[in-house]
């Protein structure tokens, strides 16, 4: 009998143009523009945030592409105004905008996407249920939905295929009402990932296992967005991802593919605690 497969482990920074970070974990004298490239050399992934304030362009995604190597994956934040405003009813032409602002120009490098919920967004089964049912399952049925997009896309939108491939997606709730047997199945039936976020308190944290992806949002375990990871603390957290990826951490004892974005960048943080993380489950898995 062999042995189960351990899971891939990609740890990354949620974003990566941040002043503070110049001239520190960024080369002094190191051009913006090649900041994207820099995380590429040291990291396998990063969590795009622009996308959650404005669609994006075909041109933005197509240049990220370019920046960083061939095995890198990059995680999408999903449109605030899908998630905050229309607070995920009727979303269908928001979403066919979305998918068509140049997200599958990513190809094989598109990795999760994530949907951050608003903290006042309670647990709503059937609201929930019908979101999730409407997004597509792969890029074959984004590619469908992205052709319908409206007229405000019109000469700027991205509607080729690269490969049909599943998509992956997480949800971060922020009401303490997802802590419900009925959203765990609603999640597990669709195969979407409970986000598992470390606030400083501020939020719950939710640390059931709803598909094959574990997706982590790491803000800062003191001090929200602010606060330095100690090293008990990163310990702690590699000894959780190494048994996520090879799957003496889940109940049902499956292998879990794992992606981890730090979040506490205001004083530019992430990066270097990222780089620890990232050493010490290497340490631990041998990679």
């Amino acid at each position: 009998m062999t042995a189960a497969r351990a899971a891939q482990v990609r740890i990354g920074v949620s974003g990566w143009r941040y002043a503070s970070w110049r001239g520190d974990f960024y080369p002094r004298g190191l051009p913006q523009r090649r900041e994207l490239e820099h995380i590429g050399q040291h990291f396998p992934t990063v969590e795009l945030n622009g996308s959650f304030y404005s669609l994006q362009r075909p041109d933005s995604y197509r240049r990220w592409r370019s920046e960083v190597p061939d095995d890198f994956s990059f995680a999408i934040k999903g449109s605030r105004y899908v998630t905050h405003m229309l607070r995920l009813r009727d979303t269908e032409q928001a979403l066919a905008n979305f998918f068509a602002s140049g997200i599958l120009a990513l190809g094989t490098q598109l990795g999760p996407i994530l949907w951050q919920l608003p903290e006042r967004e309670k647990f709503d089964a059937e609201v929930l249920e019908r979101f999730l049912d409407s997004l597509p399952r792969t890029t074959g049925d984004a590619q469908k939905l992205a052709m319908t997009h409206d007229s405000r896309l019109d000469g700027r939108a991205w509607t080729e295929l690269e490969s049909d491939q599943p998509i992956r997606y997480a949800i971060e709730p922020r009401s303490q009402t997802f802590d419900d047997p009925e959203a765990l199945r609603i999640l597990s039936h669709h195969g979407a990932s409970l986000v598992i976020a470390d606030t400083a308190g501020r939020w719950p944290r939710f640390d059931a296992l709803t598909s094959e992806v574990v997706y982590v949002r790491l803000h800062g375990a003191q001090m929200l967005y602010h606060s330095a990871y100690t090293a008990a603390e990163l310990d702690e957290w590699a000894d959780l991802l190494c048994a996520w990826s090879d799957g003496t951490g889940a109940g049902d004892g499956r292998p879990r593919d794992v992606y981890v974005y730090f979040d506490n960048d205001a004083r530019g943080h992430a990066p270097h605690d990222a780089a620890a993380l990232q050493a010490l489950v290497a340490a631990r898995t041998g990679s």
